[in-house]
């Protein structure tokens, strides 16, 4: 290996010892050796890595066991299919940006407002000035309104709000005004429930 890194350049032996996470001074020799050793080293880690997965004590069962996989909506072949297609539509959506998005931040960050002035460029439909919002670009009605996992979105504010949903159909999305001791209270509800909560924050 040794041999390799002679007939290399002192930038291409630097690239590699940029990608290793080592020193990058020194002269050409100072360099292959740090390379050497560096090469000698990988598979004795790895051999030590491979050592501590096998033994059982070092196994974490805990963070295993933890694991919850998300719930996954009951969906017919007609929906699955519309959910599908939409996606495809979604691919082939301009975006849609206001009128002098590009001059002003604070147009930027809102939303989409269709333009009323009577010279304007975006209005009158010239290229150079984005599309307009039309009926056209709508999507497929049958998959309108459903979250994009296929779950219908119901809006909770309670504990309350989660016996009327079906939870195989509905996921709950919990309220931005909701505190943070309703919404543990809400979390666990909805795990008992087997309910999916959209919006889960992973500090709570």
């Amino acid at each position: 290996m040794a041999e390799d890194y002679q007939k290399m350049t002192v930038a291409q032996l630097k690239e590699l010892l940029k990608e290793a996470d080592l020193p990058l001074s020194g002269k050409k020799a100072d360099l292959i050796a740090r390379l050497a050793e560096a090469g000698e080293a990988a598979p004795a880690a790895e051999a030590a890595e491979e050592e501590s997965w096998d033994d059982e004590e070092d196994w974490d069962e805990e963070a295993v066991e933890g694991h919850v996989a998300k719930q996954k909506p009951v969906l017919d072949e007609e929906t699955k299919a519309a959910l599908s297609l939409r996606a495809e539509q979604k691919k082939l959506t301009p975006s849609f940006r206001r009128t002098e998005w590009f001059r002003y931040k604070r147009l930027s960050r809102s939303g989409w407002r269709a333009p009323h002035g009577m010279d304007s460029k975006q209005r009158r439909n010239y290229r150079y000035r984005g599309s307009l919002v039309r009926v056209g670009h709508g999507k497929i009605a049958t998959a309108r309104g459903l979250h994009p996992s296929g779950f219908r979105e119901v809006m909770v504010q309670n504990t309350t709000d989660l016996e009327t949903i079906d939870p195989e159909t509905q996921a709950a999305r919990v309220g931005r005004s909701v505190g943070g001791r309703k919404r543990e209270h809400i979390y666990s509800r909805a795990d008992e429930l087997g309910i999916r909560v959209l919006n889960r924050r992973r500090d709570v």
